[in-house]
């Protein structure tokens, strides 16, 4: 690695041309000091938050290979700086690069528990569960600040509605006793998402996120206390981390994980160039061989959109990590299964309210 030419504590290196257009907004300076944690000095451009003010909160998912229905994202960006996250590539939409911007320009929807709660109070509205980070990680450091995801739970707990958690932060910790008691009516299940057991990995792959010994804590705790929990072994990245498909199936397992899932990493859109920018900065060495990889699992290119094939790739490498995988589930994860979530509590709930008047 080559930290000497890095930006320190950011995971893009650049921000590349927004395939839109160019947007300037007048935005309010804010702390960040993440990096000085991890005992690293941050570049000099701060984290900016920015209040937007959306129409609905609740997004329709209609990608088939996704499994979820709905959901939901308290903030847009994220100061994780994940530099393989498929989200990047929204922040274009709002004007913003999909590469640095992503990271330092975080957009806070204050608004979020209020369109919540009218959705789901709606006589149309038929309960389905909805996920929290669809998109990006609502327990991202922000949300110590401006606790809209905390909100938004207290929302699910009121009127008994099933919600899903995607997180790889920590913080969602400070909500225990909010999940106990969704966890008490089956109305919550947490994915965990955990990349690598190495802290070095760790650190270049997401500069900003809670430690893997962290990480692991939040699993046992959580499990410990009655809440369902997923581990997101995603995405896999050939030679990055894919040698550690079974040492981290077998930890999570130990820690209380009830199953796992995952991808190998697809460079969609902009983050093709800003992961090739990146690798080539930080893993000099293995660049090309990375990237060639990554290829070979998807039919020659950093990136493959067909339904089906995306997410779990094809050719020689793809098949080895799938069967890692399918072995993994078997042998640690034998008998272990997450429930489904209860859907039929908000119904009655509902329809109890509603003969009220």
């Amino acid at each position: 690695m080559n930290p000497k030419s890095t930006i320190k504590g950011r995971g893009a290196q650049l921000n590349v041309p927004n395939r839109f257009f160019e947007l300037s907004h007048e935005m309010r300076d804010d702390f960040l000091e993440f990096c000085h944690k991890e005992g690293e000095e941050s570049d000099k451009n701060k984290t900016l938050y920015l209040e937007v003010f959306p129409k609905t909160i609740v997004n329709k998912v209609e990608s088939p290979d996704i499994g979820m229905a709905y959901s939901m994202n308290p903030y847009q960006g994220c100061e994780h700086g994940c530099i393989y996250c498929y989200a990047r590539n929204s922040h274009e939409y709002w004007g913003y690069s999909a590469g640095l911007d992503f990271e330092r320009r975080i957009l806070v929807k204050k608004d979020a528990p209020k369109l919540l709660e009218e959705l789901i109070k709606k006589k149309t509205w038929k309960t389905h569960p909805i996920v929290m980070s669809g998109n990006t990680d609502c327990y991202q450091p922000a949300e110590k600040q401006f606790e809209i995801t905390r909100k938004c739970l207290e929302v699910f707990l009121k009127y008994k509605h099933p919600v899903a958690i995607i997180t790889k932060n920590a913080l969602i910790l400070r909500d225990l006793e909010l999940l106990k008691a969704l966890g008490k009516d089956n109305l919550i299940g947490v994915n965990i998402s955990i990349t690598s057991l190495s802290e070095d990995i760790r650190r270049v792959l997401e500069p900003r996120t809670t430690t893997i010994a962290k990480r692991l804590e939040t699993v046992k705790t959580l499990s410990e206390n009655g809440i369902p929990v997923n581990v997101m072994l995603a995405p896999i990245i050939p030679s990055i981390n894919s040698h550690e498909i079974l040492p981290l199936a077998k930890v999570v397992s130990e820690h209380g994980a009830l199953s796992i899932a995952h991808t190998i990493v697809r460079l969609n859109g902009a983050i093709g160039e800003i992961f090739t920018d990146w690798i080539k900065k930080t893993m000099p060495d293995r660049a090309d061989k990375v990237l060639h990889q990554i290829e070979s699992c998807h039919g020659g290119n950093l990136n493959d959109s067909r339904y089906g094939t995306r997410m779990h790739g094809e050719g020689k490498i793809a098949e080895q990590i799938n069967s890692l995988v399918k072995m993994a589930r078997h042998k640690y994860f034998k008998g272990k299964v997450m429930p489904k979530l209860n859907l039929e509590l908000h119904e009655q709930f509902k329809d109890g309210q509603l003969r009220l008047f």
